[in-house]
């Protein structure tokens, strides 16, 4: 990196390419970037207690809405019997959605990561506290990462990273780490969502009615979808879980007052 010296200016700023925002934890209303100039998004979870299909879908829609090609990581693949179920219901997320499971201290396992970790890739890596980021990194850096292990009574992990880090991995690309986050809460995510539920979205719009609310109309696309199997039940519910969210970050605050007052 080269350092200014005295009396030098910069004479451009580049445009980020790319950037992971997330709404602020908590009360806070504010954006919160997570990293920018990324060209993957590894997802990482554990074939364990932490495998939430509902929060992998939050990562999906934050990748997609982002334009950054997101990637299923599922660690901890020796501690488990029941790795290749793990697996498909991480495929089911999305089409054509590339899912890698690994044993993160086995290198020999981590093969089909390293192709994505070559020269001129960055790699932003996500996920809940205690699922083997940490570990996965010393083994595509060759660096001592802290490591910790999961807590016995509840499965959760510990922080033992607490700050955003750059790494220089092996295969020639850039590793940006993250803390681990348990509460992720969606920006301005609309088009993420759409692009994550495209099972949903292929029905949206095909229904008798342009004003459906997909309840008890006659001609609802989603309603008889639903009742055929072509939607699953747990998806539809996912969507609009999100997309409520979405509205209410719409909504002035003096409107939320006025409106949890009423």
């Amino acid at each position: 990196m080269l350092i200014p010296q005295e009396g030098e200016r910069p004479l451009r700023i580049l445009d980020r390419e790319t950037i992971l925002m997330r709404k602020a934890a908590g009360k806070r209303t504010h954006d919160q970037i997570i990293a920018a100039n990324v060209d993957t998004l590894f997802i990482v979870t554990s074939c364990d207690q932490d495998f939430n299909v509902a929060r992998i879908e939050r990562y999906l829609a934050l990748a997609n809405e982002a334009k950054i090609n997101p990637v299923i990581v599922l660690t901890k693949m020796d501690l488990s019997n029941e790795v290749e179920s793990f697996k498909q219901a991480a495929k089911a997320l999305q089409n054509n959605i590339c899912v890698i499971c690994v044993n993160a201290k086995d290198n020999t396992s981590l093969t089909s990561l390293r192709t994505l970790c070559t020269e001129g890739h960055t790699i932003a890596l996500v996920g809940s506290s205690g699922v083997g980021k940490s570990t996965l990194i010393n083994s595509l850096t060759d660096s001592e990462q802290l490591t910790a292990g999961v807590s016995i009574e509840d499965g959760k992990g510990q922080h033992t990273t607490t700050s955003r880090s750059l790494h220089l991995l092996n295969d020639g690309g850039i590793l940006i780490d993250t803390p681990g986050i348990r509460e992720l809460q969606l920006s301005d995510c609309e088009t993420g969502i759409e692009d994550t539920f495209d099972d949903v979205s292929q029905f949206l719009g095909s229904c008798k009615f342009s004003n459906c609310q997909h309840q008890t109309e006659k001609g609802c696309a989603i309603k008889d979808a639903l009742e055929s199997g072509e939607l699953e039940v747990r998806r539809w519910e996912s969507y609009q879980k999100l997309q409520e969210e979405q509205k209410l970050r719409d909504i002035p605050k003096y409107e939320k007052g006025r409106s949890r007052k009423s």
